[in-house]
């Protein structure tokens, strides 16, 4: 496939360098400069039961301007917080623009939040409005007595005590001049999805996000203004940022939306792949875990021609048999709610299977000790971002009202991701683990992905996940729970099986010393396995254990 926007990587890195003015406020500096067109398509929006929207830039603007006037007319101001719990819909997209024109700071949620999840984020970031779909409304109204600084409410839909959206939009005028926001006032308020502790607010500034996902865009996603992108994320998780709403509309690019309530499902999603001329995707590695399940013969994919894939690594054996039915390399990127694409494996650059990549330009990113030193390749230790004396376009300006977990993330002049990864003597960087994931074992080191990639290119396995169980002995062990693929049954024979595939794999050390085979993962709203509740069900699973054969109740 042709590479649209780098063909020297090392030329691109040492020369790139984004500007960033003063005042800046995206949908009036980035959005609105492809509104020339009147007919350049920006969404298109379609659903399980046929039903299709398609909505141009200048559409969007439209609206956009049209919802900021009735935030104004219902005094939500610049600086407010403003919770949005919409599925995948075009009122989402209208939300975003409306939220940055008009200088107010969007917090997205997921549809799958509960009522305590609601009030909790009320709670936390001082929100003064919702904008929420039917399905939320009775979540919200359950707790809306504990949210205090709640004044507005706003309904995709019709009910008592909320304005209607699209009421409010109809009759609302269509001039609106955009705030003159300053490219570091505060922008879009992200909870982190929680997969190591509990959730915390992330800000991001309409630079940060705005400008630093240009390089998201441009370079990984590798879009033009030709394309039509299709991110499998949900609309309420940072993701979505990313890839359905800055990276391809910096570029031009239109969005591709299915608007599906139920269920991730393989065969529907390579269907409308089949059936939409679709030239990229992204999706989180458990997506595409699921696709190879499907017969993959049996699809066509005439119009795709780039791959991504974030969130979690991504297996090779899945990569390699994505590769096989469809021509296109499943390009790995790595970041975090905090941050932009950081690592990638980028279209013009040698792919190393397993590696997440090289660092994207514009940032300084190295494997260092817990003295903040960078290590010599091969060597394991923290994925930090060089912050200082420059601080990089892209990156997160803190932590809301939490100054000391802000601090707590810097050692020296670096930013520590908290995930921990090798470097090779080529720059690749591979990810190993969430830094509180290694597992220790009879004075070994061992890193939970290694075991998981090892397992999940074995034909019975269809999910891993791997983490430390206590034990008397060597003071943990390997576990590993395992959903297994259609055709096979957990056994005893299959557990001999798996664990000397491990062992040829990798370290027989590193063989998991125990499997469990379950129905499902625990797993985060936005699909990131739970090892430390894994952890936790083995702590007290090993402790109750214990108890039981002292013969203390």
């Amino acid at each position: 496939m042709p590479v649209a926007n780098m063909k020297n990587y090392e030329e691109v890195y040492r020369s790139f360098k984004l500007e960033v003015p003063e005042y800046f406020n995206w949908a009036r500096d980035e959005f609105d400069r492809w509104c020339e067109n009147p007919h350049k398509l920006a969404l298109w929006v379609v659903n399980d039961f046929g039903s299709e929207t398609k909505l141009t830039f200048r559409q969007l603007a439209k609206l956009s301007r049209k919802l900021a006037n009735v935030f104004k007319a219902n005094n939500i101001l610049p600086g407010d917080r403003i919770i949005v719990i919409l599925g995948k819909r075009s009122a989402f997209w209208v939300a975003m623009l409306a939220s940055l024109r008009s200088g107010v700071v969007i917090s997205p949620g997921s549809t799958q939040l509960t009522a305590k999840d609601i009030q909790s984020r009320f709670v936390a970031s001082g929100a003064t409005a919702i904008i929420a779909e039917e399905e939320i409304a009775d979540k919200v109204d359950a707790v809306a007595m504990n949210c205090p600084t709640l004044k507005t409410k706003i309904l995709v839909g019709r009910r008592a005590g909320w304005l209607s959206f699209d009421d409010e939009l109809e009759k609302a005028p269509e001039e609106y001049e955009a705030v003159n926001t300053r490219a570091d006032d505060n922008a879009l308020l992200y909870f982190t999805s929680g997969a190591a502790g509990l959730p915390k607010m992330t800000i991001h500034t309409h630079a940060s996000y705005g400008i630093g996902h240009l390089v998201t865009g441009k370079f990984w996603l590798d879009l033009t203004e030709n394309d039509l992108h299709w991110n499998l994320t949900d609309t309420g998780w940072a993701k979505a940022a990313w890839s359905s709403f800055f990276g391809p509309w910096n570029c031009g690019a239109s969005v591709f939306v299915h608007d599906s309530a139920g269920k991730f499902d393989g065969r529907r999603t390579l269907a409308i792949l089949s059936k939409y001329p679709i030239t990229t995707l992204c999706g989180p590695p458990t997506a595409y875990r699921v696709l190879v399940q499907e017969n993959l013969q049996s699809y066509s994919f005439n119009t795709l021609r780039h791959c991504v894939a974030a969130g979690e690594p991504l297996n090779p054996e899945v990569i390699k048999v994505w590769k096989e039915a469809t021509g296109t390399t499943i390009y790995d990127g790595y970041g975090q709610t905090e941050t932009v694409l950081l690592v990638a494996n980028f279209p013009a650059n040698f792919v190393k299977v397993g590696s997440m990549g090289k660092p994207s330009p514009g940032f300084k990113v190295a494997i260092v000790d817990r003295d903040g030193n960078e290590v010599e390749p091969g060597r394991a230790g923290d994925i930090a971002v060089r912050v200082k004396p420059e601080r990089p376009v892209g990156i997160f300006k803190e932590y809301y009202n939490e100054p000391e977990r802000t601090a707590a993330t810097l050692r020296g002049d670096w930013y520590i991701t908290g995930d921990r990864g090798v470097c090779d003597k080529d720059g690749y960087i591979t990810f190993v683990s969430r830094a509180d994931d290694a597992i220790l074992s009879s004075a070994h080191r061992i890193e939970p992905f290694e075991v998981e990639s090892a397992l999940i290119e074995h034909p019975a396995v269809a999910e891993t996940a791997v983490v430390a169980s206590p034990d008397s002995l060597r003071g943990e062990i390997v576990k590993a729970f395992i959903i297994v693929a259609t055709g096979y049954e957990g056994s005893e024979v299959l557990t001999k099986e798996l664990q000397d595939f491990v062992k040829k794999m990798t370290a027989p050390y590193k063989c998991p010393r125990e499997i469990e085979y379950v129905d499902s993962l625990p797993k985060t709203i936005s699909g990131k396995i739970r090892r430390t509740e894994l952890r936790e069900m083995e702590k007290q699973k090993k402790l109750m254990k214990i108890f039981a054969e002292s013969g203390i109740s």
